[in-house]
């Protein structure tokens, strides 16, 4: 998998996530917190061997 493919279709479904539920700020900022994790935890895999990039 590679991070120009996950990232952006990740944030992209968090955006429309946010948009469709209408939810408050302090929701939003776990969200994001939450997505901001996952993309991290995506990159840490990546950087140490666990999912090859193309």
């Amino acid at each position: 998998m590679s991070l120009e493919i996950v990232v952006p279709v990740l944030m992209g479904a968090a955006l429309l996530w946010y948009i469709g539920r209408g939810i408050d700020g302090r929701q939003k900022l776990i969200a994001a917190a939450i997505t901001l994790v996952i993309v991290l935890l995506i990159v840490a895999a990546e950087r140490s061997g666990w999912i090859s990039a193309p």
